[in-house]
C-alpha cells in the first residue's frame, strides 16, 4: 500500500491541497498566525482550516479552543463528517521526539490511521516512534545546542515548556531571527523565561525583519536583557561559542535552514532554496 500525506500551506479552505479527497483529514491545534489571510479571531482560523472537511470523509482533530471546536463540529455536521477530537496524549511506546506535545502529535498520527482503516503493525509503530528523526524540532546539535523552528507564538511557548522540562532552570544564548509578519513582540515575551541574552543575526530571507529592528522590539519589550546585532550567523556563532551558557537558535523554519547548511558545512543548500 502507498499513502500519500498532504500538508495544507496556510488555511486549508483555499489551498491548492484542498483539490483532493482524502481518507481522512487531519487538523493540529489551531492558534494565531497569518492572520493577514486566515483571520483575526481562532473562530475565523479555524474556518478557514475546516474548510479542507469534505463530505462523509472521517476528520480526526486535536483539541481545540472552545471557539475553533465549535467551528469544526458545525462544519463536520454540515458535511456529514465523522468527527473524532483526540485528548490523551500517546504513552504506550517511547517517542523520540523531544516534548509532551510530540506525544499528542503521535496520537493524533495514530488515530489518523485507526479512521481511516489503515493497519500499521505494533512493532512497526514502535520502532517508527523510537527512531522518528525531525530537524529543527528541538534538535540536539551538540551538547549545549538546540536548534528549534518555532516560528509563531504558540510554537515559541511550547519551545519554552520544552526547554523548562529538559534543562530546568537553565538559560540559553538565543539565537534569534524572526520573519517580519509575525508576532514579534509575542514570540519575543514567550522566550524571555529561558533566555540570558540575544545575539541576532542577519539572514538570507527578504521576509526577515532586520536585527536593528528587532533590537528595538527586544528593548521595548523587555528591557534590560543583553541583546547584541550580527552581520550574519556565522558571525553570531561565533559570538556564542564564546559562552559559556546553552545555545538556542530559533525563530524561523528559514534560520534554522540557513543554521543548519551553515553547520552541516553545506551552505550551498540554501542557496538551491533561494532560487
Amino acid at each position: 500500500m502507498e499513502i500519500l500525506l498532504l500538508e495544507t500551506g496556510m488555511g486549508g479552505r483555499l489551498d491548492a491541497t484542498n483539490a483532493v479527497n482524502p481518507v481522512v483529514s487531519v487538523l493540529t491545534p489551531i492558534d494565531y498566525d497569518h492572520q493577514k489571510w486566515l483571520g483575526n479571531t481562532l473562530a475565523e482560523i479555524a474556518s478557514e482550516k475546516a474548510g479542507i472537511i469534505k463530505p462523509a470523509v472521517p476528520v480526526i482533530s486535536a483539541v481545540q479552543p472552545k471557539e475553533a471546536e465549535e467551528v469544526i463540529r458545525a462544519r463536520a455536521a454540515e458535511c456529514a463528517a465523522p468527527l473524532d477530537f483526540v485528548r490523551q496524549p500517546f504513552d504506550r511506546f517511547p517517542v523520540a521526539l523531544p516534548g509532551a506535545h510530540q506525544q499528542q502529535n503521535a496520537a493524533l498520527a495514530l488515530s489518523a490511521l485507526h479512521m481511516a482503516e489503515i493497519a500499521v503493525d505494533e512493532t512497526a509503530i514502535e520502532l517508527g516512534l523510537a527512531r522518528v528523526s525531525w530537524p529543527a524540532r528541538f534538535q540536539r546539535w551538540d551538547a549545549r545546542t538546540i536548534i528549534d523552528g518555532a516560528h509563531n507564538l504558540a510554537g515559541a511557548r511550547i519551545l519554552a515548556q520544552t526547554w523548562r522540562h529538559a534543562f530546568g532552570n537553565h538559560r540559553a544564548t538565543v539565537l534569534l531571527a524572526i520573519l517580519r509578519d509575525k508576532d514579534v513582540a509575542g514570540i519575543c515575551a514567550a522566550l524571555q523565561p529561558i533566555a540570558q541574552r540575544f545575539i541576532l543575526p542577519s539572514i538570507q530571507s527578504e521576509r526577515a525583519l532586520p536585527p536593528e529592528e528587532l533590537s528595538l522590539t527586544i528593548r521595548d519589550k523587555l528591557p534590560g536583557l543583553p541583546i547584541a546585532t550580527a552581520a550574519s550567523f556565522a558571525t553570531a556563532w561565533e559570538q556564542a561559542q564564546a559562552d559559556s551558557a546553552l545555545i538556542l537558535i530559533t525563530g524561523s523554519l528559514h534560520f534554522a535552514g540557513e543554521a543548519l547548511a551553515f553547520l552541516e558545512g553545506a551552505p550551498a543548500a540554501l542557496e538551491d532554496c533561494l532560487q
